[in-house]
Protein backbone atom coordinates (compact mmCIF):
# COMPACT_ATOMS: atom_id res chain seq x y z
CA UNK A 1 0.00 0.00 0.00
CA UNK A 2 1.76 3.24 -0.73
CA UNK A 3 0.58 5.11 2.25
CA UNK A 4 2.88 3.95 5.06
CA UNK A 5 1.86 4.19 8.80
CA UNK A 6 4.26 7.43 9.03
CA UNK A 7 0.79 9.49 8.43
CA UNK A 8 0.01 9.39 11.95
CA UNK A 9 2.88 12.19 12.62
CA UNK A 10 1.92 14.79 15.00
CA UNK A 11 0.47 17.23 12.92
CA UNK A 12 -2.32 14.26 11.45
CA UNK A 13 -3.13 13.02 14.73
CA UNK A 14 -4.62 15.67 16.50
CA UNK A 15 -2.45 16.25 19.74
CA UNK A 16 -4.15 19.27 21.93
CA UNK A 17 -1.10 21.21 21.50
CA UNK A 18 -1.60 20.85 18.01
CA UNK A 19 -5.20 21.87 17.69
CA UNK A 20 -4.43 25.16 20.14
CA UNK A 21 -2.21 25.79 17.62
CA UNK A 22 -4.37 25.28 14.18
CA UNK A 23 -7.85 26.93 15.62
CA UNK A 24 -5.92 29.98 16.98
CA UNK A 25 -6.11 33.34 15.07
CA UNK A 26 -3.50 33.73 12.01
CA UNK A 27 -0.86 36.35 13.10
CA UNK A 28 0.90 38.28 10.29
CA UNK A 29 4.28 36.68 9.72
CA UNK A 30 7.42 38.26 8.85
CA UNK A 31 8.85 35.95 6.24
CA UNK A 32 11.53 36.72 3.78
CA UNK A 33 10.92 38.35 0.57
CA UNK A 34 10.91 35.62 -2.58
CA UNK A 35 9.74 36.10 -5.79
CA UNK A 36 6.19 34.08 -6.30
CA UNK A 37 6.08 32.99 -9.54
CA UNK A 38 2.36 34.53 -10.91
CA UNK A 39 0.14 32.66 -13.27
CA UNK A 40 -2.76 33.63 -15.79
CA UNK A 41 -5.99 32.43 -13.92
CA UNK A 42 -8.75 30.09 -16.61
CA UNK A 43 -11.57 32.53 -17.44
CA UNK A 44 -9.73 35.33 -16.16
CA UNK A 45 -11.37 37.23 -19.52
CA UNK A 46 -14.94 38.34 -18.03
CA UNK A 47 -16.03 35.29 -18.39
CA UNK A 48 -16.54 34.91 -14.39
CA UNK A 49 -17.37 36.51 -11.37
CA UNK A 50 -15.14 39.17 -10.87
CA UNK A 51 -15.15 39.56 -6.85
CA UNK A 52 -14.94 35.67 -6.79
CA UNK A 53 -12.08 35.95 -9.37
CA UNK A 54 -10.10 38.56 -7.53
CA UNK A 55 -10.22 36.04 -4.40
CA UNK A 56 -9.35 33.00 -5.93
CA UNK A 57 -6.37 34.76 -7.34
CA UNK A 58 -5.86 35.70 -3.66
CA UNK A 59 -6.16 31.86 -2.28
CA UNK A 60 -3.96 30.80 -5.65
CA UNK A 61 -0.81 32.62 -5.20
CA UNK A 62 -0.91 32.06 -1.31
CA UNK A 63 -0.53 28.68 -2.23
CA UNK A 64 2.13 29.17 -5.23
CA UNK A 65 3.71 30.80 -2.22
CA UNK A 66 3.58 27.85 0.16
CA UNK A 67 4.68 25.36 -2.92
CA UNK A 68 4.65 21.71 -3.03
CA UNK A 69 5.21 20.44 -0.07
CA UNK A 70 4.23 17.28 2.46
CA UNK A 71 0.30 17.99 2.97
CA UNK A 72 -0.25 17.96 -0.82
CA UNK A 73 1.92 14.62 -1.43
CA UNK A 74 -0.11 13.12 0.90
CA UNK A 75 -3.20 14.10 -0.81
CA UNK A 76 -1.48 12.74 -3.98
CA UNK A 77 -1.63 9.33 -2.66
CA UNK A 78 -5.05 9.62 -0.72
CA UNK A 79 -6.79 11.19 -3.44
CA UNK A 80 -5.20 8.62 -5.33
CA UNK A 81 -7.44 6.18 -3.90
CA UNK A 82 -10.38 7.40 -5.35
CA UNK A 83 -8.96 7.06 -9.33
CA UNK A 84 -7.71 3.61 -7.93
CA UNK A 85 -11.31 3.11 -7.19
CA UNK A 86 -12.79 4.33 -9.81
CA UNK A 87 -11.01 2.04 -12.40
CA UNK A 88 -11.02 -1.11 -10.14
CA UNK A 89 -14.87 -1.65 -9.65
CA UNK A 90 -16.18 -1.49 -13.31
CA UNK A 91 -13.18 -4.09 -14.36
CA UNK A 92 -14.17 -6.05 -11.59
CA UNK A 93 -17.54 -6.18 -12.50
CA UNK A 94 -16.53 -7.26 -15.81
CA UNK A 95 -14.27 -9.66 -14.61
CA UNK A 96 -17.31 -10.72 -12.52
CA UNK A 97 -19.61 -11.44 -15.86
CA UNK A 98 -18.37 -14.94 -17.12
CA UNK A 99 -18.23 -17.01 -13.81
CA UNK A 100 -21.72 -15.36 -12.62
CA UNK A 101 -23.33 -15.75 -15.94
CA UNK A 102 -22.65 -19.68 -15.35
CA UNK A 103 -24.02 -19.88 -12.16
CA UNK A 104 -27.16 -17.76 -11.96
CA UNK A 105 -27.86 -18.07 -15.81
CA UNK A 106 -28.98 -14.48 -15.90
CA UNK A 107 -28.29 -11.80 -19.28
CA UNK A 108 -24.69 -10.01 -17.60
CA UNK A 109 -25.71 -6.88 -19.30
CA UNK A 110 -28.17 -5.89 -16.32
CA UNK A 111 -25.47 -6.06 -13.40
CA UNK A 112 -23.47 -3.92 -16.13
CA UNK A 113 -26.61 -1.38 -15.95
CA UNK A 114 -27.03 -2.12 -12.35
CA UNK A 115 -23.35 -0.66 -11.77
CA UNK A 116 -23.85 2.28 -14.21
CA UNK A 117 -27.03 3.08 -12.26
CA UNK A 118 -25.25 3.22 -8.98
CA UNK A 119 -22.83 5.00 -10.20
CA UNK A 120 -24.98 7.84 -11.79
CA UNK A 121 -26.82 8.48 -8.37
CA UNK A 122 -23.19 8.36 -6.70
CA UNK A 123 -21.70 11.10 -8.95
CA UNK A 124 -24.65 13.00 -8.80
CA UNK A 125 -25.38 12.93 -4.86
CA UNK A 126 -21.62 13.24 -3.94
CA UNK A 127 -20.89 16.01 -6.21
CA UNK A 128 -23.47 18.29 -5.58
CA UNK A 129 -23.56 17.65 -2.04
CA UNK A 130 -19.62 18.81 -2.20
CA UNK A 131 -20.57 21.84 -3.19
CA UNK A 132 -23.86 22.48 -0.46
CA UNK A 133 -21.77 20.73 2.29
CA UNK A 134 -18.28 20.61 1.71
CA UNK A 135 -15.71 18.36 0.31
CA UNK A 136 -14.74 16.30 3.24
CA UNK A 137 -17.72 13.81 4.64
CA UNK A 138 -17.79 12.74 0.73
CA UNK A 139 -13.76 12.16 0.70
CA UNK A 140 -14.77 9.76 3.45
CA UNK A 141 -17.59 8.03 3.02
CA UNK A 142 -17.70 7.24 -0.56
CA UNK A 143 -14.87 4.42 0.02
CA UNK A 144 -16.54 3.37 2.70
CA UNK A 145 -19.54 2.38 1.09
CA UNK A 146 -18.00 1.13 -1.66
CA UNK A 147 -15.70 -1.50 0.64
CA UNK A 148 -18.90 -2.68 3.05
CA UNK A 149 -21.71 -3.50 0.34
CA UNK A 150 -18.64 -4.93 -2.27
CA UNK A 151 -17.79 -7.19 0.92
CA UNK A 152 -21.46 -8.55 1.23
CA UNK A 153 -22.36 -8.85 -2.46
CA UNK A 154 -19.82 -12.07 -2.18
CA UNK A 155 -22.72 -13.41 -0.21
CA UNK A 156 -25.41 -12.81 -2.81
CA UNK A 157 -27.11 -16.29 -3.30
CA UNK A 158 -28.59 -15.12 -7.01
CA UNK A 159 -28.67 -12.35 -10.00
CA UNK A 160 -31.38 -9.90 -8.33
CA UNK A 161 -29.32 -9.65 -4.83
CA UNK A 162 -26.19 -9.41 -6.91
CA UNK A 163 -26.93 -6.43 -9.01
CA UNK A 164 -28.60 -4.58 -6.12
CA UNK A 165 -25.78 -4.98 -4.44
CA UNK A 166 -23.30 -3.79 -7.28
CA UNK A 167 -25.33 -0.90 -7.77
CA UNK A 168 -25.29 0.18 -4.10
CA UNK A 169 -21.24 0.30 -4.09
CA UNK A 170 -21.21 1.70 -7.01
CA UNK A 171 -22.94 4.60 -5.74
CA UNK A 172 -19.59 5.19 -3.75
CA UNK A 173 -17.32 4.43 -6.65
CA UNK A 174 -19.03 7.27 -8.58
CA UNK A 175 -18.42 9.75 -5.92
CA UNK A 176 -14.65 9.71 -5.97
CA UNK A 177 -13.98 12.02 -8.70
CA UNK A 178 -16.29 14.61 -8.69
CA UNK A 179 -14.87 15.19 -4.98
CA UNK A 180 -11.48 14.33 -5.12
CA UNK A 181 -10.29 15.96 -8.15
CA UNK A 182 -11.56 18.92 -6.36
CA UNK A 183 -9.82 18.67 -3.40
CA UNK A 184 -6.32 17.71 -4.82
CA UNK A 185 -6.63 20.76 -7.37
CA UNK A 186 -7.66 23.25 -4.97
CA UNK A 187 -4.52 22.35 -2.17
CA UNK A 188 -1.96 22.43 -4.87
CA UNK A 189 0.18 25.46 -6.32
CA UNK A 190 -0.45 26.08 -9.83
CA UNK A 191 2.60 24.76 -10.96
CA UNK A 192 1.80 21.19 -10.01
CA UNK A 193 -1.31 21.29 -11.52
CA UNK A 194 0.16 18.98 -14.38
CA UNK A 195 -0.27 16.23 -11.68
CA UNK A 196 -4.08 16.06 -11.52
CA UNK A 197 -3.11 14.50 -14.62
CA UNK A 198 -0.28 11.81 -13.52
CA UNK A 199 -3.18 11.27 -10.71
CA UNK A 200 -4.74 8.51 -13.07
CA UNK A 201 -1.76 6.62 -12.51
CA UNK A 202 -3.56 4.97 -9.95
CA UNK A 203 -6.65 4.90 -12.34
CA UNK A 204 -4.52 2.27 -14.10
CA UNK A 205 -2.91 1.19 -10.75
CA UNK A 206 -6.93 -0.22 -10.02
CA UNK A 207 -7.87 -1.80 -13.22
CA UNK A 208 -3.98 -3.96 -12.78
CA UNK A 209 -4.52 -4.65 -9.17
CA UNK A 210 -8.25 -6.11 -9.71
CA UNK A 211 -6.76 -8.24 -12.75
CA UNK A 212 -3.76 -9.73 -10.85
CA UNK A 213 -5.85 -10.71 -8.29
CA UNK A 214 -8.87 -12.24 -10.46
CA UNK A 215 -6.03 -13.89 -12.62
CA UNK A 216 -5.68 -17.02 -10.21
CA UNK A 217 -8.87 -17.04 -8.37
CA UNK A 218 -10.89 -16.83 -11.32
CA UNK A 219 -8.78 -19.84 -13.24
CA UNK A 220 -8.68 -21.60 -10.27
CA UNK A 221 -12.18 -21.33 -8.32
CA UNK A 222 -14.23 -20.94 -11.22
CA UNK A 223 -16.55 -23.36 -13.25
CA UNK A 224 -16.22 -24.95 -16.31
CA UNK A 225 -19.13 -24.30 -18.01
CA UNK A 226 -22.78 -23.31 -17.41
CA UNK A 227 -23.62 -27.12 -17.78
CA UNK A 228 -22.56 -27.99 -14.58
CA UNK A 229 -21.68 -25.14 -11.87
CA UNK A 230 -22.65 -25.54 -8.24
CA UNK A 231 -21.64 -22.93 -6.16
CA UNK A 232 -19.18 -24.77 -4.29
CA UNK A 233 -17.25 -25.00 -7.26
CA UNK A 234 -17.37 -21.45 -8.14
CA UNK A 235 -16.30 -19.48 -5.20
CA UNK A 236 -13.63 -17.21 -7.56
CA UNK A 237 -15.60 -14.18 -7.97
CA UNK A 238 -16.83 -14.62 -4.35
CA UNK A 239 -12.90 -14.77 -2.99
CA UNK A 240 -12.58 -11.65 -5.81
CA UNK A 241 -15.27 -9.36 -3.62
CA UNK A 242 -14.52 -10.44 -0.59
CA UNK A 243 -10.28 -9.13 -1.13
CA UNK A 244 -11.21 -5.56 -3.11
CA UNK A 245 -13.78 -5.04 -0.68
CA UNK A 246 -11.26 -5.57 2.28
CA UNK A 247 -9.19 -3.40 0.23
CA UNK A 248 -11.38 -0.75 -0.09
CA UNK A 249 -12.01 -0.45 3.48
CA UNK A 250 -8.37 -0.21 4.16
CA UNK A 251 -8.10 2.74 2.27
CA UNK A 252 -11.07 4.20 4.06
CA UNK A 253 -9.11 3.58 7.37
CA UNK A 254 -6.03 5.13 6.10
CA UNK A 255 -7.96 7.97 4.61
CA UNK A 256 -10.04 8.52 8.40
CA UNK A 257 -7.69 7.87 10.59
CA UNK A 258 -4.23 8.63 9.37
CA UNK A 259 -5.01 11.77 7.81
CA UNK A 260 -6.48 14.88 8.62
CA UNK A 261 -8.67 16.94 5.72
CA UNK A 262 -9.08 20.41 6.43
CA UNK A 263 -11.97 21.76 4.44
CA UNK A 264 -11.23 23.48 0.94
CA UNK A 265 -10.15 27.09 1.08
CA UNK A 266 -12.35 28.13 -2.05
CA UNK A 267 -15.02 26.00 -0.47
CA UNK A 268 -14.73 28.13 2.37
CA UNK A 269 -14.28 31.42 0.55
CA UNK A 270 -17.05 30.73 -2.17
CA UNK A 271 -19.59 30.17 1.17
CA UNK A 272 -18.27 33.97 2.94
CA UNK A 273 -16.09 31.95 5.17
CA UNK A 274 -12.97 34.17 5.00
CA UNK A 275 -11.35 33.85 7.82
CA UNK A 276 -11.88 30.34 7.88
CA UNK A 277 -10.33 30.01 4.53
CA UNK A 278 -7.53 31.79 5.98
CA UNK A 279 -6.87 29.97 8.84
CA UNK A 280 -6.55 26.65 6.35
CA UNK A 281 -4.10 28.16 4.33
CA UNK A 282 -1.82 28.89 7.37
CA UNK A 283 -2.32 25.34 9.02
CA UNK A 284 -1.14 23.92 5.54
CA UNK A 285 1.84 26.18 5.57
CA UNK A 286 2.73 24.85 9.15
CA UNK A 287 2.10 21.11 8.61
CA UNK A 288 4.67 21.66 5.07
CA UNK A 289 6.94 23.23 7.16
CA UNK A 290 6.26 26.82 5.64
CA UNK A 291 5.09 29.79 6.53
CA UNK A 292 2.12 32.28 4.80
CA UNK A 293 1.83 36.08 4.27
CA UNK A 294 -1.59 35.94 3.35
CA UNK A 295 -4.08 37.56 5.35
CA UNK A 296 -7.67 38.09 5.98
CA UNK A 297 -7.08 41.59 5.21
CA UNK A 298 -5.91 40.71 1.72
CA UNK A 299 -8.82 38.53 0.95
CA UNK A 300 -11.20 40.59 1.98
CA UNK A 301 -9.61 43.71 0.29
CA UNK A 302 -9.16 42.24 -2.87
CA UNK A 303 -13.22 41.67 -3.28
CA UNK A 304 -14.01 44.49 -2.16
CA UNK A 305 -11.47 46.45 -4.93
CA UNK A 306 -12.81 43.73 -6.94
CA UNK A 307 -16.76 44.88 -6.31
CA UNK A 308 -15.86 48.70 -5.74
CA UNK A 309 -14.63 48.20 -9.69
CA UNK A 310 -18.15 46.84 -10.93
CA UNK A 311 -20.15 49.33 -9.20
CA UNK A 312 -20.76 46.84 -6.59
CA UNK A 313 -20.63 47.13 -2.53
CA UNK A 314 -19.62 44.46 -0.57
CA UNK A 315 -20.71 46.26 2.59
CA UNK A 316 -24.23 45.38 1.79
CA UNK A 317 -23.54 41.78 0.72
CA UNK A 318 -21.79 40.85 3.63
CA UNK A 319 -24.68 42.60 5.67
CA UNK A 320 -27.37 40.64 4.11
CA UNK A 321 -25.71 37.70 4.95
CA UNK A 322 -26.60 37.84 8.74
CA UNK A 323 -25.86 35.43 11.41
CA UNK A 324 -29.28 34.85 12.88
CA UNK A 325 -31.55 31.43 12.37
CA UNK A 326 -33.52 32.92 9.84
CA UNK A 327 -30.41 33.71 7.80
CA UNK A 328 -28.45 30.59 8.52
CA UNK A 329 -32.25 28.94 6.92
CA UNK A 330 -32.10 31.59 4.24
CA UNK A 331 -28.58 30.66 3.11
CA UNK A 332 -29.33 26.93 3.86
CA UNK A 333 -32.12 27.06 1.03
CA UNK A 334 -30.12 29.23 -1.59
CA UNK A 335 -27.86 26.27 -1.56
CA UNK A 336 -30.21 23.75 -2.71
CA UNK A 337 -31.80 26.50 -5.49
CA UNK A 338 -29.73 25.19 -8.24
CA UNK A 339 -27.22 28.81 -8.42
CA UNK A 340 -24.45 26.19 -8.67
CA UNK A 341 -25.23 24.93 -12.11
CA UNK A 342 -26.65 28.16 -13.26
CA UNK A 343 -22.86 29.28 -12.50
CA UNK A 344 -21.38 26.61 -14.60
CA UNK A 345 -23.73 28.65 -17.44
CA UNK A 346 -23.45 32.23 -16.17
CA UNK A 347 -21.72 33.40 -20.00
CA UNK A 348 -21.78 32.46 -22.91
CA UNK A 349 -18.14 31.00 -22.95
CA UNK A 350 -18.63 29.17 -19.78
CA UNK A 351 -21.69 27.91 -21.18
CA UNK A 352 -20.18 26.55 -24.08
CA UNK A 353 -17.27 24.97 -22.24
CA UNK A 354 -19.54 23.16 -19.68
CA UNK A 355 -21.85 21.97 -22.88
CA UNK A 356 -19.13 20.59 -24.58
CA UNK A 357 -17.67 18.75 -21.39
CA UNK A 358 -21.04 17.28 -20.50
CA UNK A 359 -21.68 15.91 -23.98
CA UNK A 360 -17.84 14.72 -24.38
CA UNK A 361 -18.06 12.36 -20.79
CA UNK A 362 -21.00 11.15 -22.28
CA UNK A 363 -19.93 9.81 -25.28
CA UNK A 364 -16.97 8.55 -23.87
CA UNK A 365 -19.22 6.82 -21.02
CA UNK A 366 -21.09 5.13 -23.65
CA UNK A 367 -18.17 4.32 -25.94
CA UNK A 368 -16.12 2.62 -22.77
CA UNK A 369 -18.98 0.70 -21.10
CA UNK A 370 -19.84 -0.64 -24.06
CA UNK A 371 -16.55 -1.82 -25.04
CA UNK A 372 -14.20 -2.00 -22.16
CA UNK A 373 -17.58 -2.92 -19.81
CA UNK A 374 -17.61 -6.13 -21.62
CA UNK A 375 -13.70 -6.86 -22.59
CA UNK A 376 -13.66 -10.19 -20.61
CA UNK A 377 -16.39 -11.59 -22.38
CA UNK A 378 -14.66 -10.25 -25.98
CA UNK A 379 -11.68 -11.67 -25.06
CA UNK A 380 -13.37 -14.73 -24.15
CA UNK A 381 -15.75 -15.61 -26.69
CA UNK A 382 -13.32 -14.37 -29.69
CA UNK A 383 -10.26 -16.29 -28.21
CA UNK A 384 -12.54 -19.52 -28.46
CA UNK A 385 -13.05 -18.47 -32.22
CA UNK A 386 -9.47 -18.95 -32.56
CA UNK A 387 -9.14 -21.36 -30.63
CA UNK A 388 -7.66 -20.03 -27.41
CA UNK A 389 -10.35 -19.11 -25.24
CA UNK A 390 -9.59 -20.88 -21.70
CA UNK A 391 -10.21 -19.18 -18.56
CA UNK A 392 -6.58 -18.77 -17.74
CA UNK A 393 -6.04 -16.86 -21.35
CA UNK A 394 -8.78 -14.76 -20.90
CA UNK A 395 -7.28 -13.25 -17.26
CA UNK A 396 -4.17 -13.49 -18.09
CA UNK A 397 -4.43 -10.89 -21.25
CA UNK A 398 -6.55 -8.87 -19.35
CA UNK A 399 -3.44 -8.37 -16.87
CA UNK A 400 -1.52 -7.95 -19.77
CA UNK A 401 -4.19 -4.56 -20.87
CA UNK A 402 -3.51 -3.16 -17.43
CA UNK A 403 0.15 -3.38 -17.61
CA UNK A 404 0.29 -1.78 -20.87
CA UNK A 405 -2.13 1.15 -19.67
CA UNK A 406 -0.13 1.59 -16.61
CA UNK A 407 2.27 4.19 -18.82
CA UNK A 408 -0.83 6.04 -19.96
CA UNK A 409 -1.19 8.48 -16.93
CA UNK A 410 2.23 9.25 -16.86
CA UNK A 411 2.75 10.11 -21.05
CA UNK A 412 -0.43 12.23 -20.51
CA UNK A 413 1.17 14.17 -17.61
CA UNK A 414 3.90 15.36 -19.92
CA UNK A 415 1.86 15.74 -22.84
CA UNK A 416 -0.44 18.54 -21.09
CA UNK A 417 2.33 20.79 -21.03
CA UNK A 418 3.43 20.52 -24.55
CA UNK A 419 3.51 24.22 -25.91
CA UNK A 420 1.43 22.95 -28.84
CA UNK A 421 -0.82 20.43 -27.45
CA UNK A 422 -1.94 21.10 -23.92
CA UNK A 423 -4.81 19.96 -22.47
CA UNK A 424 -6.72 20.38 -25.49
CA UNK A 425 -4.62 18.99 -28.10
CA UNK A 426 -3.61 15.43 -25.91
CA UNK A 427 -7.38 15.16 -24.98
CA UNK A 428 -8.77 15.11 -28.77
CA UNK A 429 -5.89 13.43 -30.17
CA UNK A 430 -5.60 10.14 -27.48
CA UNK A 431 -9.82 10.60 -28.11
CA UNK A 432 -9.50 10.03 -31.34
CA UNK A 433 -6.83 7.52 -31.82
CA UNK A 434 -8.50 5.05 -28.89
CA UNK A 435 -11.39 5.38 -31.11
CA UNK A 436 -9.12 4.45 -34.64
CA UNK A 437 -7.41 1.10 -32.61
CA UNK A 438 -11.18 -0.05 -31.74
CA UNK A 439 -12.36 0.41 -35.30
CA UNK A 440 -8.92 -1.65 -36.17
CA UNK A 441 -9.37 -4.38 -33.52
CA UNK A 442 -12.37 -5.60 -35.54
CA UNK A 443 -10.01 -7.04 -38.47
CA UNK A 444 -7.92 -9.06 -35.99
CA UNK A 445 -8.07 -12.74 -37.19
CA UNK A 446 -5.62 -14.36 -34.28
CA UNK A 447 -5.70 -13.89 -30.25
CA UNK A 448 -2.31 -12.34 -30.67
CA UNK A 449 -3.24 -9.72 -33.12
CA UNK A 450 -6.45 -8.96 -31.03
CA UNK A 451 -4.14 -8.53 -27.87
CA UNK A 452 -2.12 -6.07 -29.72
CA UNK A 453 -4.79 -3.62 -30.29
CA UNK A 454 -5.89 -3.79 -27.26
CA UNK A 455 -3.30 -3.58 -25.74
CA UNK A 456 -3.01 0.07 -27.98
CA UNK A 457 -6.26 0.89 -26.69
CA UNK A 458 -5.45 0.51 -23.35
CA UNK A 459 -2.56 3.11 -23.97
CA UNK A 460 -4.25 5.85 -25.45
CA UNK A 461 -7.49 5.48 -23.07
CA UNK A 462 -5.81 5.63 -20.49
CA UNK A 463 -4.07 8.79 -21.49
CA UNK A 464 -7.66 10.27 -22.36
CA UNK A 465 -9.28 9.55 -19.33
CA UNK A 466 -5.98 11.56 -17.21
CA UNK A 467 -6.66 13.87 -19.78
CA UNK A 468 -10.47 14.04 -19.09
CA UNK A 469 -10.39 14.04 -15.43
CA UNK A 470 -8.08 16.92 -15.58
CA UNK A 471 -9.35 19.23 -17.17
CA UNK A 472 -13.05 19.13 -15.96
CA UNK A 473 -12.35 20.29 -13.00
CA UNK A 474 -9.54 22.60 -13.54
CA UNK A 475 -12.05 24.66 -16.01
CA UNK A 476 -14.49 24.55 -13.68
CA UNK A 477 -14.77 27.46 -10.88
CA UNK A 478 -14.54 26.39 -7.68
CA UNK A 479 -17.77 27.64 -6.25
CA UNK A 480 -19.53 25.55 -8.83
CA UNK A 481 -16.82 22.82 -9.22
CA UNK A 482 -18.72 19.48 -7.12
CA UNK A 483 -21.41 20.77 -8.91
CA UNK A 484 -20.00 20.66 -12.36
CA UNK A 485 -18.40 17.25 -11.92
CA UNK A 486 -21.71 15.77 -10.98
CA UNK A 487 -22.92 17.15 -14.30
CA UNK A 488 -20.56 15.61 -16.35
CA UNK A 489 -20.28 12.37 -14.13
CA UNK A 490 -23.90 12.04 -14.77
CA UNK A 491 -23.78 12.27 -18.22
CA UNK A 492 -21.07 9.59 -18.47
CA UNK A 493 -23.08 7.19 -16.34
CA UNK A 494 -26.56 8.15 -18.19
CA UNK A 495 -24.73 6.72 -21.20
CA UNK A 496 -22.80 4.51 -19.65
CA UNK A 497 -25.86 2.97 -18.70
CA UNK A 498 -27.07 2.72 -21.91
CA UNK A 499 -24.42 0.76 -23.20
CA UNK A 500 -25.64 -2.83 -21.68
CA UNK A 501 -28.93 -1.55 -23.00
CA UNK A 502 -26.93 -1.59 -26.58
CA UNK A 503 -25.02 -4.91 -25.81
CA UNK A 504 -28.40 -7.10 -24.97
CA UNK A 505 -30.15 -5.74 -28.34
CA UNK A 506 -27.26 -6.04 -30.69
CA UNK A 507 -25.52 -9.06 -30.76
CA UNK A 508 -21.98 -9.31 -28.18
CA UNK A 509 -20.94 -11.95 -30.70
CA UNK A 510 -20.43 -9.14 -34.02
CA UNK A 511 -18.30 -6.60 -34.84
CA UNK A 512 -21.40 -4.07 -34.25
CA UNK A 513 -20.79 -2.60 -30.75
CA UNK A 514 -17.27 -2.28 -31.36
CA UNK A 515 -18.06 -0.60 -34.18
CA UNK A 516 -20.39 2.11 -32.28
CA UNK A 517 -17.38 2.47 -29.66
CA UNK A 518 -15.51 3.53 -31.84
CA UNK A 519 -17.13 5.79 -33.76
CA UNK A 520 -18.45 7.65 -30.30
CA UNK A 521 -14.55 7.78 -29.26
CA UNK A 522 -14.16 9.75 -32.85
CA UNK A 523 -16.74 11.96 -32.08
CA UNK A 524 -15.93 12.75 -28.85
CA UNK A 525 -12.37 13.72 -29.78
CA UNK A 526 -13.07 16.06 -32.74
CA UNK A 527 -15.62 18.24 -30.19
CA UNK A 528 -12.29 18.17 -27.57
CA UNK A 529 -10.86 20.52 -30.12
CA UNK A 530 -13.74 23.16 -30.14
CA UNK A 531 -13.62 23.46 -26.39
CA UNK A 532 -12.84 27.53 -25.50
CA UNK A 533 -10.48 27.30 -22.43
CA UNK A 534 -7.29 26.27 -22.10
CA UNK A 535 -6.07 25.41 -18.95
CA UNK A 536 -2.03 24.78 -19.48
CA UNK A 537 0.36 26.95 -17.85
CA UNK A 538 -2.61 28.80 -15.95
CA UNK A 539 -3.97 28.50 -12.44
CA UNK A 540 -7.47 27.17 -11.70
CA UNK A 541 -10.01 29.41 -9.62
Amino acid sequence: MPVSSSLTIPELGGSADFREKTTSSCDVVEIDPSPIKRYDVVGDDGSLDPVYMAKARVLSEAFQEIGMGRYQWYLFFLTGFGWFSDNLWPVVTGLLLPPTINEFQYQGAWMKFAQSLGALVGGAFWGISADIWGRRWSFNLTLFITGVFAMAAGASPNATCLCALVATWSVGVGGNLPVDSAIFLEFIPASHQYLLTVLSVWWAVGQLVGSLVAWPLMANFSCASASDCPRSSNQGWRYLLYTMGGVMTVCFLLRFCCFHLYESPKFLMSHGRHKEAVEVVHQVARFNGKQSSLTLDMLVDAGRAADEEKGGSVEVKAAAMGTSAKANLRRTVMKLSGKHVKGLFATPKLALSTTILIVLWALVGFAFNLYYGFIPYFLATRGADFGDGSTYITYRNQVILSVVGLPGALIGGWMVELPYLGRKGTLATSTVVTGVFLIAATTARSSNALLGWNCASSLTSNIMYGVLYAISPEIFPAKDRGTGSALVASANHICGALAPIVAIYANLTTSVPIYVAGAAFLLGGLLAFFLPFEPRGKTSI
